[in-house]
């Protein structure tokens, strides 16, 4: 039970349920990533992935100077539904509005490093 009530509070945030319904549709983002897609600082970025890993719901890996989120593919069942529910939470019209916003990005990071900030969080 605590597991689920942690999850739900995971998600109880706009900014941590925009955050996971990026990684479902995406798989792995960088934390740059989400910082340029949901127009929000490192810190606050960073704070947002922290929560949702400690409730279980996304795991990292660092690759060089920047971390990495992505949803574990052995997430527990619990979660998974949690997940599922929030999925439905998200319009259409936002889901799309994200993916467009996250496909502009990746053309403007395509080549250059340079764009992607440190994260040295974590």
């Amino acid at each position: 039970m605590k597991d689920l009530v942690q999850a739900f509070k995971a998600l109880a945030d706009e900014t941590r349920l925009q955050m996971m319904a990026l990684l479902l549709s995406e798989g792995e983002l960088c934390v740059c990533d989400c910082m340029q897609v949901l127009e929000i600082g490192q810190s606050k970025a960073s704070r947002h992935l922290r929560y949702l890993r400690s409730a279980g719901l996304v795991e990292n890996r660092r690759e060089g100077v920047w971390m990495h989120y992505l949803v574990p593919d052995d997430l527990d069942s619990t979660r998974r539904e949690v997940l599922r529910a929030a999925g439905r939470v998200i319009s259409r019209e936002q889901q799309a509005d994200l993916e467009r916003r996250l496909d502009e990005w990746f053309g403007r990071k395509q080549g250059s490093t340079l764009l992607c900030t440190t994260d040295g969080d974590d």
